[in-house]
């Protein structure tokens, strides 16, 4: 399997349909198809290897799902690069993944241009409007070079399904960045599998607003595509535009991190908005509290999946979809379960085990790790054996991820295995604490993690993010966790903050929130 299969079938069965919309830009797949064409052409002219790297630095477009399908028909492996990295951190990348060619945008062009600086191997630069000039490295502008090969056909060339399409690096939280391979087959049959499970047609329209240089988002441009869908882009996520989008353009399916979606429930002119095309709503890159997910199926009057998964797993391992017995339960118990971590996906052998890889019993208590694999699954780090062994063992990929299952078959992610805090020899994970926070009416956002005390080991702490207008003290909030959950494992310190930092993909930086108040002891 690769690309190619649902570019052809796109551009075939649905030429005039209207593909890529972005601001007062419309192409047809047929439009679509001849760009792809002409773009790919133009880096065959570039004389680079096959399986040359090329990174895109580039905010949402409709131009960097051009370059998403250009550059691995022509045999090439895209690299999107998170554009809030520093120039060093950029740098770093383009060294070890050894790139020959990047494709910037112009909103970036600070830290492009000190990376260059720093990377004195890369000599060619490709621009997407508005084009740069003036910099140290000649760029060639991506509009000429649609223009000047417009009318090319699509290379033919041999894509065989372990070759390698995406690189994509991890955030490096945890030590050195990690280069993710993703192999044309792995995408194209998580695109497929992905069509599936949410019977995406021709009649759905798509927005892409989480950063497509993830793959809380990217996975769309493929599995959309399949089905002859609208794709609809925003470059950047902003609450206001958001809603309009929605409305204007009859968005029938959004993804998002949960803090997007809590900034969309709490504008202050959502209600004047209309949302009659939207059937489903999707949450990913973090757990979601339920009083959360009630909030998404009264406001926006839709449905609602969780789906988990790691870009090491194209994403997708699971999504909360009810089975059909299931689907008649009480209305607070379909709520339930549509906010947990889900079942699992199609083409995913998916287990919850012990340390010593026995499964746990699916009661809904005990704790294990999720392991998984399937044809979705990556085949390691890029040269780095060490850690692809480290993380695949006997051919199941380790995620990291602390959980238990049902006895339908039904995971729900309780922290990651770095987040567990322990205080006073008892477990308490964190996303628990912080369900319960977002109960409070007060509370907008918030994170919860361990700090090291010379008594219990680790204390529990939370940040907070109030609403507006909207005021509470630490005490307040303490004793209201206490009167849900145990008493140890309410915080014992709350720290009240204007906004809590986010990672790329729009996640609440937990890490570096903890990295923050342990310095400061």
């Amino acid at each position: 399997m690769n690309l190619r299969l649902p570019f052809n079938k796109a551009t075939t069965l649905w030429p005039d349909r209207e593909a890529l919309v972005e601001g007062n830009e419309r192409f047809t797949y047929k439009q679509f198809g001849e760009r792809v064409a002409a773009l790919a052409a133009a880096l065959l002219k570039q004389r680079l290897p096959k399986g040359a790297r090329i990174a895109v630095v580039a905010p949402n477009g409709l131009r960097y799902m051009e370059c998403y399908y250009a550059i691995t028909l022509a045999g090439y492996v895209i690299l999107p690069v998170n554009f809030r990295l520093s120039a060093d951190e950029m740098s770093s990348i383009f060294h070890d993944a050894d790139i020959s060619l990047l494709i910037g945008h112009a909103d970036f062009t600070d830290p492009i241009e000190k990376a260059l600086a720093r990377t004195p191997f890369l000599n060619k630069i490709i621009w997407l409007p508005p084009f740069a000039q003036n910099l140290i490295v000649p760029g060639e502008n991506y509009e000429d070079l649609i223009s000047e090969n417009i009318g090319q056909p699509l290379p033919d060339l041999e894509l065989q399904g372990d070759d390698l399409a995406q690189l994509y690096y991890t955030s490096g939280t945890t030590g050195r960045p990690k280069g993710v391979m993703l192999t044309q087959e792995n995408v194209t049959f998580h695109a497929l599998a992905t069509a599936y499970e949410l019977g995406l047609s021709d009649e759905d329209v798509w927005l892409h607003v989480a950063p497509m240089f993830h793959l809380a988002d990217a996975w769309a441009l493929f599995s959309l595509t399949w089905a002859g869908g609208q794709h609809v882009f925003l470059p950047y996520f902003d609450s206001e535009k958001v809603l309009a989008v929605m409305e204007s353009e009859n968005i029938t399916l959004a993804a998002m991190v949960p803090t997007m979606v809590n900034s969309l429930l709490h504008h202050k002119d959502i209600a004047k908005y209309s949302f009659k095309n939207l059937r489903l709503m999707m949450t990913a890159g973090s757990p979601i509290a339920p009083e959360l997910v009630r909030k998404i199926v009264d406001i926006f009057g839709c449905d609602y999946r969780q789906f988990y998964g790691m870009t090491e797993t194209s994403p997708f391992l699971t999504i909360s979809t009810p089975k059909a017995h299931l689907r008649n339960l009480p209305e607070d118990q379909l709520l339930a379960l549509k906010s947990r971590t889900g079942r699992s996906f199609l083409g995913v052998e998916l287990r919850v085990v012990r340390e010593d890889g026995s499964e746990v019993e699916a009661n809904d208590k005990e704790i294990g790790e999720i392991v998984a694999r399937g044809p979705s699954v990556t085949k390691g780090y890029w040269r780095q054996p060490e850690a692809t062994a480290q993380t695949i063992r006997d051919g199941w990929l380790h995620t990291g991820d602390l959980a238990v299952i049902d006895k339908e078959g039904y995971v729900n992610v309780v922290d990651r295995k770095k987040d567990m805090i322990i205080t006073g020899g008892e477990n308490v994970y964190s996303t628990e604490v912080e369900y319960v926070l977002h109960e409070h009416p007060a509370v907008l956002e918030c994170a919860v993690f361990g700090q090291p005390d010379p008594d219990w080991g680790e204390t529990v702490v939370a940040t907070v993010v109030l609403k507006p207008n909207q005021n509470t003290d630490a005490q307040t909030l303490i004793d209201f966790v206490k009167s849900k959950i145990a008493g140890y494992k309410a915080p014992k310190t709350i720290h009240f903050l204007p906004e809590l930092p986010k990672t790329g993909s729009g996640k609440i930086f937990k890490r570096g929130l903890k990295d923050q108040f342990i310095a400061k002891l």
